[in-house]
């Protein structure tokens, strides 16, 4: 059960009401998951949500990998519902299905794409470790430059206050959606 009391849309605060349309007229095209959880404080949900539309929609790394690491960082975090929201745009951003259920069941995937394998080992790295190793480091920057390695460690971080929110909160993913063990 959600902790914090869904906001009504027509008695919401001048600064909610400003987030509230920035977020419906934007991208996203509507207020939901995490971001009507932290409507309740519009300060913090106005720049969460700027610095998300710049990873999601204007960001240097190619969807599959930007997608692989929204899931490695859902799957780290056990949200549900970050995880129901974008395993279907991972797969349509072109990351393979054997790899998403490998992930969904906690699994490392058999990579066939070594960007992909990279992506995932500096993800897992520095969730399970907080760092990550000369060697990963060093693939990383090889694979997607040193703009991509700062957009993936972004995007690590980015996800795990999505996730943190999700989890402290309640946020609960839609009926029928994939639960973790």
């Amino acid at each position: 059960m959600p902790r914090l009391p869904e906001l009504d849309p027509t008695a919401l605060t001048p600064e909610q009401q400003q987030v509230h349309d920035n977020i419906t007229n934007g991208p996203r095209g509507g207020v939901r998951g995490p971001f009507a959880a932290l409507l309740h404080h519009p300060g913090i949900t106005e720049h969460v949500q700027a610095m998300g539309i710049h990873l999601r929609f204007d960001g240097v790394l190619p969807g599959h990998l930007r997608e692989l690491a929204i899931l490695t960082t859902a799957r780290f975090w056990a949200a549900e519902y970050e995880w129901n929201a974008h395993a279907p745009i991972a797969e349509k951003e072109g990351l393979g299905l054997t790899v998403i259920n490998a992930i969904a069941e906690n699994r490392t995937p058999d990579f066939s794409n070594d960007a992909e394998k990279i992506v995932h080992a500096f993800c897992c790295e520095v969730h399970g470790d907080h760092q990550v190793t000369d060697a990963t480091y060093d693939a990383a920057t090889t694979a997607l430059g040193h703009e991509g390695v700062i957009e993936l460690t972004a995007l690590c971080g980015y996800y795990t206050l999505i996730s943190m929110t999700l989890n402290t909160f309640q946020v609960l993913p839609p009926e029928g959606a994939t639960k973790f063990n």
